[in-house]
């Protein structure tokens, strides 16, 4: 099926995404805002009715408190994340902490929280060990009108992506592909075979120069595979998919 015409999907660089849903709603994930790529402040954000966050890692938790606080979004989020926003956010009425496996209802679209391979501590204010915020995860949306898509989040390659294709079948995939801290173009190629989708977007590259991975090495890589007619929709920090 690939995009969903109804929908509106919004680049900010790196992995903030801005979904504007066929009902109206908006949906930000990851919104690290203040990350070199993004043409929006997140003093500027003003709206937000579902607030998704991968993991802990300052490039992806980043600037949600202040989204969070001036929106006041419905929050899904991991355990340990939601027993520390308990403390730390003063909108605890929007949270809902919830794990991997489980889908919640928030704001009219369904949300379940699937697994990603990768780490989650970061250091915050000044703190001599990492805080921890729960496990990574991926999540799968789906919007009013029944269309899902799956957002990995920081994950490495796993075997398991063919589990979430067999049991959501998401008709679109944001992967990364920066490498380094990630899956680079290879994998993520060759997670798209596992997920059995049409199309692709690309995430988590090149806002820094260690993020070397491009979508053309991704369309490269996934003709290689024998996928060729899966469509990778980029765009510039900014711009919309289409």
């Amino acid at each position: 099926m690939g995009l969903n015409p109804n929908a509106t999907f919004t680049w900010y660089g790196h992995s903030v995404w801005k979904l504007t849903t066929p009902g109206g709603k908006t949906v930000l994930f990851d919104p690290w805002f203040s990350n070199p790529s993004s043409p929006m402040s997140p003093a500027d954000v003003d709206r937000c009715d579902v607030l998704l966050v991968s993991h802990g890692h300052f490039d992806h938790f980043g600037d949600a408190l202040m989204v969070g606080s001036r929106t006041r979004p419905v929050w899904p989020c991991i355990h340990e994340l939601s027993l520390w926003l308990g403390r730390n956010y003063a909108h605890k009425d929007g949270l809902i902490g919830m794990n991997k496996g489980g889908t919640v209802e928030a704001a009219g679209l369904k949300v379940t929280m699937v697994r990603a391979d990768h780490s989650s501590g970061d250091l915050y204010a000044g703190a001599e060990s990492p805080l921890y915020l729960g496990e990574p995860v991926g999540f799968i949306v789906e919007l009013e009108d029944g269309y899902r898509f799956y957002f990995a989040g920081d994950t490495d390659l796993f075997g398991d992506l063919r589990l979430i294709a067999e049991r959501y079948r998401p008709s679109f995939a944001f992967l990364p592909i920066g490498g380094h801290f990630t899956m680079d173009p290879v994998a993520a190629a060759h997670a798209v075979e596992l997920l059995g989708v049409d199309a692709v977007a690309p995430m988590h590259y090149g806002t820094f120069p260690i993020l070397t991975g491009t979508p053309d090495q991704l369309r490269q890589e996934l003709a290689a595979r024998g996928l060729g007619h899966v469509t990778v929709h980029d765009t510039t920090p900014g711009g919309t998919l289409t």
